[in-house]
């Protein structure tokens, strides 16, 4: 296990600029997850990590040692692919002790090694198999399996689950995160969605044009997301964003409707007024009126898009409503839970 540091990384390829200065301090044995959309740089980042990119500016250490330098094989890092990456002549055993047999260690060690990472995945019955026999669940096990034979200091996961369903996602999706917490190694983990984002990360790190718009602990980031961009993409549905005025302490948002605020709000000023769905509740009484277009229930709650002064806002309620489209909700914000950004910055007041 180690830290790893990245200082002020840069990337360029040709004079297109990736990355523009990243700074990251990883612990020893923590979960990081690199989230953000197409192109961000996130994948870049990674692969800078693992050696396969070379570092334009800056510095890349793992374990209090620089690697900007070391070859890819010399810096005691494992990396799961997207694609998993198999050799489809080998059998599951020989795939996972591939590494190992380069290295020439003895044929017991292997099946020693081998062994243990089989019966931490649950592929003892499968070794003898090829990965064309294997499901995909399967294959991305066998993948973190022959990452774990290596014993490495950091391990490294490439949007290993965008190639499984659904259910399959939510399931190895635990797992990994069982398996960190088993072998507490530290491990850099890339992804789109911040779903995976959110339930397995210690710190997330949210990048946006090769730049971190936010670095935090995954309730930090969804409670005080530090600017438009993160309050956006963190949190599922994304949160309700409506442009608007503050006037003699009060919000005046789209078709002039007054939005209530929070205390210690500018008594003035042009804003980005933010709540999120699951932070609106029904109040028949004293609510604003919303005007319901679509109604999703989805069982464990109920999303609903609705129309308040002509402007969309998505609510998710615990209820069932058995509103139809036209029909008019009263909806109210919890207080406490307001975000105001800055109209022309986007950043967090």
């Amino acid at each position: 296990m180690a830290t790893v540091d990245i200082r002020e990384v840069r990337k360029a390829f040709g004079s297109t600029q990736i990355l523009h200065g990243v700074s990251v301090g990883i612990e020893d044995g923590q979960f990081v997850v690199l989230v953000g959309p197409s192109g961000c740089g996130k994948s870049t980042l990674l692969r800078m990590l693992a050696g396969l990119e070379n570092i334009t500016g800056g510095e890349i250490a793992i374990g209090g040692r620089v690697v900007n330098n070391v070859a890819p094989k010399d810096r005691d890092i494992a990396m799961v692919f997207q694609n998993y990456a198999l050799y489809p002549h080998m059998t599951v055993f020989q795939n996972m002790a591939f590494s190992m047999k380069l290295a020439g260690a003895p044929a017991a060690v292997m099946e020693r090694e081998v062994g243990k990472a089989a019966k931490i995945l649950g592929l003892e019955q499968l070794l003898h198999r090829y990965p064309r026999q294997l499901s995909g669940g399967q294959r991305q096990r066998v993948a973190m399996g022959r990452a774990i034979v290596r014993n490495p200091q950091v391990f490294l996961f490439d949007e290993p689950l965008s190639n499984l369903d659904a259910k399959l996602r939510v399931q190895m999706r635990s797992e990994i995160k069982e398996l960190h917490q088993r072998l507490k190694v530290t491990t850099v983990y890339v992804t789109h969605d911040q779903i995976e984002a959110m339930t397995m990360a210690d710190l997330i790190v949210v990048m946006n044009h090769g730049r971190i718009e936010q670095a935090g602990a995954p309730l930090e980031l969804y409670d005080r997301p530090a600017n438009l961009f993160v309050a956006g993409f963190i949190g599922s549905p994304a949160m309700n964003m409506l442009e608007g005025r503050i006037e003699n302490g009060v919000f005046h948002g789209p078709g002039g409707v007054a939005w209530p605020l929070p205390p210690g709000a500018p008594a003035s000023g042009d804003v980005i007024y933010g709540i999120r769905p699951e932070h609106l509740h029904l109040d028949p009484d004293g609510g604003l009126p919303a005007t319901i277009h679509v109604v999703e229930p989805t069982g464990s709650e109920t999303q609903t898009l609705m129309h308040v002064g002509g402007a969309p806002v998505i609510g998710a309620f615990r209820e069932r409503i058995s509103a139809r489209p036209g029909e008019i909700l009263r909806v109210s914000p919890d207080m406490s839970l307001i975000h105001l950004f800055d109209k022309g910055t986007g950043q967090r007041i």
